[in-house]
């Protein structure tokens, strides 16, 4: 009987989980993130040019979800005036997924 009650305790724990976890994180379209990501970033974001280089493993699944949470604060705040929310959301989900923590970290770009 005790071993019954564990066993349903643990797999409630474990729904749960895995709700909060999709709770808190709304995502978007991987795909078109990453295709946005690569028209509306990578032109300042990479080697030698005016910004800081930043790929999807340059942070952390936190720090993307800070860094997007806080983005009117970013140096290239007014670039992402023309994007729209569905449009923040994606590039969120594609850097976000493939985070330095994540279990798909990218790999190249």
């Amino acid at each position: 009987m005790t071993k019954h009650m564990f066993i349903l305790f643990a797999a409630c724990c474990l729904v749960i989980t895995f709700i909060s976890a999709g709770l808190a994180f709304d995502a978007g379209n991987e795909r078109k993130g990453k295709y946005l990501f690569r028209q509306n970033c990578r032109s300042c974001h990479t080697d030698g040019d005016s910004a800081t280089p930043l790929n999807p493993t340059s942070k952390t699944q936190a720090q993307w979800e800070r860094a997007f949470d806080r983005y009117e604060r970013l140096e290239c705040a007014d670039e992402w005036a023309p994007l729209s929310e569905s449009d923040r959301k994606d590039i969120l989900t594609y850097l976000y997924n493939h985070a330095f923590d994540s279990p798909s970290p990218a790999t190249c770009e």
